[in-house]
């Protein structure tokens, strides 16, 4: 009864999801098993690779498992989703007898590539498979060779990990993506490139993937690099001319982490092995994730068959987190310094610390600093004093004159286009993002803002705050030049 079921279940849900979900989180699944309870339910018990993929499986998809289970059953059916031990974990299914291959593996919930490629060291292998059978099993699979990664060749920090990442709107689409990449590589988003400004969690991030894929397959060749550490490859191997071990090096790789491409610029051979190393990690699945400061199609310097790549995969951006996420940064990290951060004092930090979580790390390190040192507890009061000159500096460089001047310079218009009543709009949208700016980086109300701008009325501010504010959650173009203002205004 069980294993009907949960065959069943699967041949639904393959008609009901898309295609590309059902292979990537469901196919893979091993056979249910079903306990029935009688007129009570029953309950289907799933054993999961890994927690990426069970976290993932059940806010996502455990309703609608369960919905079609007990639709098929009659009667209600949990779905208990389980880790399941390492050397439980299935590699290849064995075929009921009676039953073509490939039809076994869609209804066991199983999935597999037959195509071969040639693994580094020329053993041949199959795509997607860990394990592989021996000639002599009933598979007929040839086995597959792992290359054990050296110790910590890796370069990994093994403290950033998914668990130690403040979850929030301004990363929400990035953390997806990279929960996806760890629990699936090389299927989906390949390769994944992340952008946004410094000190907003990318590194994190990629760590964070690296880090999981280890820890689900402790043999994965895995590589987190920054960028000027490969250029730096490039000219040691170009200078001894032995490009061979630098194929060897990064061709070999299952997944490799490259931080702030955008040191690529202007740099030729650098770029020509980065292409070569890219076509080939890509040609055998290996995953690749990049971070940079800006778009691909952004990048300056960079041939645009690298930037055309980039940008095949998915690309998505962090943004500044917003005041909710830096409350709960603030208060988390707090806590991890053994320490309890009351919640007005976070709120108060987090609204005169915007920029990104760095300097928020830098401020609550002072107030924490300035509470052990004073022997006091953690106020509003203690908060201001220990933070009082990045609140001075922040008050004195961020002023409406300085935001006009800024946007002036950026979209190269006159600052006197600022006050004037010209409406072009190579002219008005420099003047609406900077009164948007001036609303979200200064303490003034919307007619001094209007009055610094002209004598405009209020009315048009607030029109300006809310089209700018709307539009930089649709145009990521827009967005990432507003993050660059406000990098910019922010020092």
């Amino acid at each position: 009864m069980s294993l009907d079921l949960w065959q069943r279940g699967c041949e639904r849900l393959a008609t009901e999801l898309p295609e590309q979900q059902f292979n990537t989180w469901i196919r893979p699944l091993p056979a249910a098993d079903i306990t029935d309870g009688g007129d009570e339910g029953a309950v289907a018990s799933v054993r999961v690779p890994n927690r990426f993929k069970l976290d993932w499986i059940r806010s996502q998809y455990a309703s609608r498992i369960e919905g079609v289970l007990s639709e098929l059953a009659g009667k209600p059916v949990r779905l208990e989703l389980m880790l399941a031990p390492r050397e439980q974990v299935p590699t290849r299914p064995v075929p009921p007898s009676g039953q073509p291959m490939r039809a076994a593996a869609l209804l066991n919930g199983q999935a597999f590539a037959t195509s071969t490629s040639v693994r580094p060291g020329g053993t041949p292998g199959t795509h997607g498979t860990p394990g592989g059978g021996h000639a002599g099993s009933p598979l007929g699979m040839v086995p597959v060779q792992h290359l054990p990664p050296a110790a910590n060749s890796h370069r990994l920090n093994t403290a950033l990990t998914f668990d130690t990442l403040v979850a929030g709107r301004a990363n929400q689409m990035a953390r997806t993506a990279a929960l996806h990449v760890a629990g699936a590589p090389g299927i989906m988003y390949n390769p994944l490139f992340i952008y946004g400004g410094v000190g907003l969690g990318k590194t994190h991030l990629i760590h964070a993937v690296g880090n999981a894929l280890l820890h689900d397959k402790p043999d994965a060749r895995v590589l987190y690099l920054h960028a000027e550490q490969f250029i730096s490859d490039v000219v040691k191997n170009y200078q001894r001319k032995t490009f061979d071990e630098l194929k060897a090096k990064y061709h070999s790789l299952d997944l490799l982490l490259i931080d702030d491409v955008q040191f690529f610029a202007g740099k030729d051979r650098t770029q020509e092995e980065f292409f070569n190393a890219f076509e080939a990690l890509l040609a055998k699945r290996a995953h690749i994730i990049m971070t940079s400061d800006t778009y691909p199609k952004g990048l300056v310097d960079i041939d645009e068959r690298l930037t055309s790549r980039f940008d095949a995969g998915l690309t998505v951006a962090i943004e500044p987190p917003e005041l909710e996420m830096r409350v709960a940064i603030l208060i988390r990290k707090a806590l991890a310094e053994g320490t309890e951060m009351p919640e007005d004092v976070a709120f108060f930090v987090a609204k005169n610390v915007r920029a990104n979580v760095r300097e928020l790390e830098g401020a609550l390190r002072k107030v924490l600093a300035y509470s052990r040192f004073s022997h006091k507890d953690i106020n509003i009061t203690l908060a201001r004093e220990a933070l009082k000159d990045l609140l001075s500096i922040q008050n004195r460089q961020i002023s409406v004159e300085n935001i006009q001047k800024t946007c002036a310079d950026f979209y190269k218009i006159k600052v006197a286009d600022m006050y004037s009543k010209k409406r072009p709009a190579s002219i008005a949208k420099p003047r609406q993002i900077a009164m948007y700016l001036a609303k979200e980086l200064t303490q003034k109300s919307l007619p001094e803002i209007g009055e610094l701008f002209g004598g405009r009325d209020h009315t048009t501010v607030l029109h300006a705050v809310r089209k700018i504010g709307g539009d930089r959650t649709k145009d990521a173009e827009l967005n990432q030049q507003l993050h660059v203002l406000e990098q910019t205004l922010k020092g």
